[in-house]
C-alpha cells in the first residue's frame, strides 16, 4: 500500500491477524528498512497474539535518503500516514513502534496519533560517544506506556528504567538486535498480550 504525505509517499506492508484485537504500526531506523530481523520477529510474534501489523517504509527512505531530516517534518509525515492506516482498521486499538530513529518518531508522536502504547527497539539514547546529548526526554514525553528493548552493547546507549514503563536489556545484543531476533519478538508479545486479551 502506498500512502502519500506532504513529505512524499510512504510504503506500507500489512500482515493481518486472523481475529485482530489491535493494530501495531511499526517502522525502521534511519538507514534501515522494514525487513530488519528484529522488526520481522516482532511482526511474527504480534500476529500470533492477535495484532495486525503495518510495517511502514517512511517517505525519506522511499526517496532513497539515509537521514530523516528535521524532526518536525518526519513527525508531520508520520501522523498523516498513521491516520490513513487507522481509517482502514477502524475500532482497533493503536500501538506504534520502531527501531532506533523509528522509536524516536513513534515516541514523539504517540499522543498526537492516539496510540495506547509504544514499542521502542534500540532507542538511540545519544549519538555514539556523546552521552551529554541525551534524548531521554523523548521517552518521558511520549505520554503513554513505552516498552524499551535495548542491547547491552548498544553504542547509542541504554535508557534508564525510570524513563519507560518497561526496560528490557538483552546483554549480548548490539544496536541492531540481530543476534536473537526471536527473543525481541517474544519480549514485545509478552508485554502487549495482557493489554489486549
Amino acid at each position: 500500500m502506498r500512502i502519500v504525505t506532504a513529505r512524499g509517499p510512504a510504503i506500507v506492508e500489512v500482515d493481518q491477524a486472523a481475529d485482530p484485537r489491535f493494530l501495531l504500526v511499526l517502522t525502521h531506523g534511519s538507514a534501515g528498512g522494514v525487513e530488519a530481523p528484529d522488526l520481522l520477529a516482532v511482526r511474527d510474534a504480534v500476529i500470533a497474539i492477535g495484532g495486525t501489523v503495518a510495517r511502514v517504509m517512511q517517505p525519506f527512505r522511499v526517496a532513497g535518503g539515509r537521514a530523516p531530516g528535521p524532526p518536525a517534518g518526519q513527525d508531520e509525515a508520520w501522523t498523516t500516514l498513521v491516520a490513513k492506516i487507522r481509517k482502514r482498521y477502524p475500532g482497533l486499538a493503536l500501538v506504534q513502534g520502531g527501531r532506533s530513529n523509528g522509536a524516536r518518531v513513534t515516541c514523539r508522536t504517540a499522543r498526537a496519533v492516539g496510540a495506547e502504547a509504544v514499542v521502542a527497539l534500540a532507542f538511540p539514547l545519544h549519538p555514539p560517544g556523546r552521552p551529554e546529548r541525551s534524548r531521554a526526554a523523548e521517552l518521558r514525553e511520549a505520554g503513554v506506556d513505552v516498552l524499551v528493548v535495548s542491547g547491552g552493547r548498544d553504542r547509542f546507549g541504554v535508557p534508564e528504567a525510570a524513563d519507560s514503563a518497561r526496560l528490557v536489556v538483552l546483554p549480548a545484543e548490539g544496536h541492531d538486535l540481530s543476534k536473537n531476533p526471536a527473543q525481541v519478538g517474544e519480549v514485545v508479545a509478552n508485554w502487549l498480550c495482557p493489554r489486549f486479551r
